[in-house]
């Protein structure tokens, strides 16, 4: 009857599972659906050679930027676009991030000017200088590219002030811009001397530069009101002008690859996960864990860094956690879980290390919210399966033992010998009885001395049995 249970148990949490898991597969398909409109999108508008394509950069630096920006000069390349103007309008993000797309924008194949038309701040001013030309709108600024923390205070490390430091000034001399302002724009210890404005920097402040000073100290090639003005600059005020806008897709990505809201997701994930396996029944925590695990690999995937393959890791390493509870291994399975688990997760991230902070987060938060939740439903959870609960009561038609307390001090007669146990008639009952290490002869006289359980313990009474009072 347990196996039964067991299998039936099994039956119905890999019924369970396999659904969850197709709400998860149905996702996938979005992938196609969504890379699909950015397709047609492009192959819609398809420009004649020469065009001169904008592309927006007014978000925040991060991996769902970087791949936007990617796709949008690849398509400029394809097109052999005359001009590419960047419309810049940023307050910065990783650094990480930063580099990754300063060197694509360096190493494009098309002209590229930055059209700074709010702020260039921070990793945007860096974005910047990595364009072959810079205008700037008036009212605009560039610079403030200290270091700070997730909180935006500033981070003192000196290694990497200087290793910053050394990007900025590398990408200033791409241009023949000076270096030195670039450096004062992220150390707030560099003083440096601006004459061509009249100012010199003081200590403890980073450089931030408006539109009229940056085109003074040559981080500015030109003023303009528009982006319209910036292409009649380059004198390509008569070619199809393309503006790339980001895909539903890749907006949705920038939400999702968010650190904030990737952090939240993998904490839902695996809390709805652990939950189900824990506390079983409900569905709901199951399906919502692996849709939340599905959104995160949908916004790693668009951004171009989860493949088919981190999926099949993560999906492996949840059907091992779901073995583990019902096949006995010793922990072997649920060790081959949690690390496809992992694997998974981390293949899919656009940094590794990153994204083994972020999971080291979610599973200490996760491990509370699960804790609250298991102690809630502590009488629902799996281990319940395995407890006997039948009840053998006497309305149920099972009959108890009778109390047999009643028959101390009551005497009888041996039937058989005692040796020390054997059978003796009390009461006018025949029943098994025991001495207390003693043997007496069948015939004898004994009197109950005490009851421990099943065991009616007597003794011997001298005198003729026959003559004895039974019901005293």
């Amino acid at each position: 009857m347990g196996m039964t249970t067991l299998r039936d148990a099994y039956k119905r949490w890999t019924a369970r599972i396999g659904r969850s898991a197709l709400a998860l597969l149905a996702l996938i398909p979005l992938l196609g659906v969504a890379t699909g409109l950015a397709g047609a999108t492009s192959a819609e508008q398809s420009p004649s050679a020469g065009a001169v394509y904008v592309i927006p950069v007014q978000q925040t630096v991060q991996s769902g930027l970087a791949a936007f920006l990617d796709r949008a000069l690849n398509e400029a390349e394809e097109a052999k676009a005359s001009l590419v103007v960047l419309d810049v309008d940023t307050p910065g993000g990783r650094l990480d991030t930063a580099e990754e797309i300063g060197k694509r924008i360096r190493e494009a194949s098309v002209p590229t000017v930055a059209f700074v038309t709010g702020k260039a701040a921070s990793a945007g001013a860096y974005l910047s200088l990595n364009a072959g030309d810079i205008a700037m709108a008036p009212g605009s600024m560039i610079g403030a590219a200290m270091i700070v923390d997730g909180a935006g205070n500033a981070v003192e490390n000196p290694k990497y002030i200087s290793a910053w430091s050394e990007e900025m000034r590398a990408a200033a001399e791409i241009n023949g811009r000076n270096p030195d302002i670039a450096i004062g724009m992220v150390d707030p210890n560099r003083v440096v001397e601006m004459k061509e404005i009249g100012e010199t920097s003081r200590q403890g402040q980073i450089i931030s530069l408006s539109a009229e000073n940056a085109l003074k100290v040559g981080y500015a090639d030109k003023l303009a009101n528009t982006v319209e003005e910036v292409i009649a600059w380059k004198g390509l005020s008569d070619r199809t002008v393309v503006e790339i806008k980001p895909s539903l897709a890749e907006r949705v990505s920038e939400f999702l690859t968010s650190p904030g809201i990737s952090l939240l997701l993998l904490i839902i994930g695996l809390a709805g996960i652990v939950i189900e396996l824990l506390v079983p029944g409900f569905g709901a925590p199951g399906i919502t864990g692996l849709v939340a695990f599905g959104l995160y690999f949908f916004g790693q995937s668009i951004a171009g860094f989860a493949g088919m393959e981190s999926l099949v890791v993560f999906l492996l390493g949840i059907g091992l956690l779901v073995l583990e509870v019902f096949v006995p291994s010793f922990g072997i399975l649920g060790i081959l879980g949690i690390i496809s688990v992992i694997a998974g997760i981390t293949m899919g991230a656009y940094d590794t290390g990153n994204a083994l902070r972020s999971l080291g987060i979610a599973a200490l938060v996760a491990v509370f919210v699960v804790g609250v939740v298991v102690y809630i439903f502590r009488k629902r959870g799996v281990w319940n399966r395995f407890i006997l609960k039948e009840e053998l009561t006497s309305d149920r038609g099972f009959v108890s033992q009778q109390p047999r307390e009643h028959w101390i001090g009551q005497t009888g007669t041996t039937v058989s010998l005692l040796r020390p146990s054997g059978i003796a008639e009390i009461g006018g009952q025949r029943v098994d009885v025991i001495t207390s290490g003693e043997f007496v002869d069948q015939g004898k006289a004994v009197q109950v001395t005490s009851v421990d359980g099943t065991r009616i313990v007597v003794k011997e009474i001298p005198g003729n049995a026959a003559n004895l009072n039974k019901d005293v």
